[in-house]
C-alpha cells in the first residue's frame, strides 16, 4: 500500500526546511531517508500516530534568471499534483504577506486539504499573534515553533486527519504492480512501449524526457494483470540541477514504493555504471521484488562467451542482488521482451510465499546440524525456533538466546540456507533476532 504524501509548500525564509527536518528527525521517528538524490534532501518518511506518510521539502528549488513568484508558483503546482495534504507554511514575523496570498489561492484552487501553519511563533505572545491569517481562507492557522519544536503536535493531528483512509489508498489485489528504473537513455520509455505493443510514453534520444511516473495496466495472455509505470531516469549526485528533474526523481522513488517489483534497467552498450548500483540499491532497500534488464543487447557484438561474461561482471558489481535474475533484451527487435511477465509472475509468487513453520525449522535444524552456531567469549548461539511473520518482503524472526551472538555472516548463512530450500527467486528477505523471553 502507498503512503499518503505530505507536501510543505510556502515562500522563502518561512522555514519549510527546518519543519521538513523536524519531521524526518526525533520528534516523529524516521521511517527511511533517501540521501543524496539532490544537493538538498527533498524526500523522507515520517510517522505520527502510527501513520507512516512521505514528506515533500519544496525548499530547495532554484530556478535561475526567473521570477521570483515563479519559484513560488512552481512549489504550489508540484505540491498540488503529487501531494495528498498540503502543509501551508508561513511566518508570524512578516505576518500575511502578497506572495502568502498568492499561494494561497493557488492552493485553494487545487481541492486538496490544505493545512495552514504559521512558523517561528517562538513565545506565547507570537503564538496569540495569528488572527491574521485567517484572512488567507484556509481555516484555522497553527502557530508553530520549527526551530524548538512547539505546536507540532496538534498541526500534525490534523495532517493526519485529513490523509486519505488505507481503503481508499490500496489498489486492486489481483494486480501486480511493476516499474522500471535506471539512467536517464536507458530505454526505459521504449521498453514500455516495446512491451505494450503500442506507443504510449513519448520516446526520444534526449535523456530525462520523461517527467513523470506514467501507470498502464494490462493482461497478458493467461489473464494475468499488470500494473506497469514508467519512470523518470535517476541522475548522478550534483548533475540534478533542473527543477522539473529534481522532482521526477521524488516521483521515481514513489514508484518504487508503489510497486512490487522493479526491473533495474541497464545499457549493454555503455556497461555498469556507479548510479546503475545505486539506482538498484533503492529497490533492494525497499524490500522490492527485482529483475535485472539488459537493455540493447541486440548492439553488442557477440561471441559464446558474451553473456557468460556480462553475467559475471553483473554479479561482482551487484553482489547484493545475487537473488536478481537477468533478462537480456532488446526494445528495439522485441528479443525476449516474451519472457518479462512470465519472470514477473514468477517473483510474486515468491514475494507471497508462506513457509509453515515446521517445514521452516526442519530446514533450520539441519542447517544448524552442517554448520553450528557461533561463539562469543565462550557464549554459543542458541536458535529455539523460527517463523515466517510476513510476505512482500518474506520476513523471518529466529527466537535466540541473545541477539548480540547472531553475527551478520551466520545471517547470511541461515538466509542462503532458506533460499536455497525454498527457491526464493526475485526477492529479498529479511532474517531478523529476536530474544527468547
Amino acid at each position: 500500500m502507498p503512503n499518503p504524501v505530505l507536501a510543505i509548500v510556502g515562500r522563502p525564509n518561512v522555514g519549510k526546511s527546518t519543519i521538513f527536518n523536524r519531521l524526518a528527525g526525533e520528534r516523529i521517528s524516521i521511517v527511511e531517508d533517501i540521501p543524496g538524490v539532490t544537493r538538498d534532501r527533498i524526500y523522507a518518511q515520517g510517522e505520527w500516530l502510527g501513520r507512516t506518510f512521505d514528506v515533500i521539502d519544496t525548499g530547495g528549488i532554484d530556478i535561475l534568471n526567473e521570477p521570483f513568484m515563479s519559484q513560488i508558483k512552481l512549489q504550489a503546482q508540484v505540491a498540488m499534483e503529487e501531494a495528498d495534504v498540503i502543509l501551508f507554511l508561513t511566518s508570524v514575523r512578516e505576518g500575511v504577506t502578497e506572495a502568502d496570498e498568492n499561494v494561497a489561492r493557488l492552493l485553494y484552487k487545487s481541492g486538496k486539504p490544505v493545512i495552514l501553519g504559521v512558523n517561528k511563533a517562538d513565545n506565547p505572545e507570537m503564538r496569540a499573534d495569528i488572527f491574521e491569517f485567517y484572512s488567507l481562507g484556509l481555516g484555522d492557522p497553527y502557530p508553530i515553533s520549527g526551530s524548538h519544536g512547539l505546536g507540532l503536535g496538534d498541526m500534525l493531528d490534523a495532517v493526519v486527519n485529513e490523509f486519505p483512509s488505507a481503503e481508499e489508498l490500496e489498489e486492486e489485489d489481483d494486480l501486480i504492480k511493476f516499474c522500471l528504473i535506471g539512467r536517464p537513455n536507458v530505454g526505459k520509455s521504449s521498453l514500455v512501449n516495446a512491451i505494450l505493443g503500442e506507443d504510449r510514453v513519448i520516446v526520444s534520444s534526449i535523456a530525462g524526457t520523461t517527467r513523470d511516473a506514467i501507470d498502464t495496466t494490462f493482461e497478458d495472455e493467461e489473464g494475468a494483470r499488470f500494473t506497469m509505470i514508467d519512470t523518470a531516469g535517476i541522475r548522478k549526485k550534483g548533475k540534478v540541477t533542473e527543477s522539473t528533474e529534481r522532482f521526477s526523481v521524488m516521483r521515481a522513488l514513489r514508484a518504487i514504493d508503489r510497486s512490487d517489483i522493479v526491473l533495474v534497467v541497464l545499457n549493454a552498450e555503455e556497461g555498469i555504471q556507479e548510479q546503475d548500483k545505486k539506482v538498484a540499491g533503492y529497490a533492494h532497500e525497499a524490500g522490492k521484488g527485482i529483475i535485472i534488464l539488459v537493455n540493447k543487447w541486440d548492439k553488442i557484438e557477440k561471441d559464446n562467451h558474451t553473456m557468460k561474461e556480462f553475467e559475471e561482471k553483473i554479479r561482482n558489481e551487484f553482489q547484493y542482488l545475487s537473488y536478481a535474475p537477468i533478462l537480456y533484451v532488446s526494445a528495439l527487435t522485441k528479443q525476449r521482451l516474451i519472457h518479462i511477465p512470465a519472470k514477473i509472475k514468477e517473483i510474486s509468487q515468491s514475494q507471497n510465499r508462506r513457509i509453515s513453520s515446521s517445514v521452516l525449522n526442519d530446514v533450520l535444524m539441519d542447517a544448524i546440524a552442517r554448520n553450528p552456531t557461533p561463539t562469543d567469549k565462550g557464549r554459543r548461539l542458541k536458535i529455539y525456533y523460527a517463523t515466517q511473520v510476513s510476505v512482500k518482503p518474506p520476513t523471518f524472526i529466529l527466537f535466540v538466546n541473545d541477539p548480540e551472538l547472531l553475527h551478520f555472516s551466520y545471517v547470511r548463512f541461515i538466509e542462503n540456507q532458506i533460499r536455497k530450500a525454498f527457491e526464493f527467486e526475485g526477492t529479498p528477505f529479511k532474517v531478523i533476532a529476536r530474544q527468547k523471553k
